[in-house]
């Protein structure tokens, strides 16, 4: 059995200032970013002087196999939410992640109601 825990952290930073010592978080960070710019998920505009800044902050995560090693390091960018107002800092939220057992429960539920897609 191969394993790859020479290129993971083994540590799991609580705040952007640990992860800054780590340079397999930084990699990690920086894929995230290449990430977003890869799929034009979003651009930089100057701020406009009559909206409320949306902060963000970097959550590290670990992710582990059954046998609890590390496997992954994950982390992600995400937004200070809490202080939106909607129709003024956004019109509508989505999740872009699908989870397998939810595909997994929707092909089965389509296949027992014997749904036909070929239209």
């Amino acid at each position: 059995m191969f394993t790859f825990s020479a290129f993971l952290s083994q540590i799991e930073p609580k705040n952007i200032k640990e992860a800054l010592k780590d340079a397999d978080w930084i990699n990690a960070m920086q894929e995230e970013l290449h990430q977003f710019k890869r799929n034009k998920v979003c651009n930089l505009v100057p701020r406009p002087s009559d909206r409320t800044m949306i902060k963000t902050r970097w959550v590290f995560r670990d992710k582990l196999d059954e046998f609890e090693n590390t496997i992954r390091n994950k982390e992600r960018l995400v937004v200070q939410g809490y202080n939106q107002e909607e129709g003024t800092d956004h019109d509508e939220t989505f999740v872009h992640v699908a989870w397998t057992e939810a595909i997994g429960i929707l092909i089965a539920f389509a296949s027992h109601m014997e749904f036909n897609c070929s239209k």
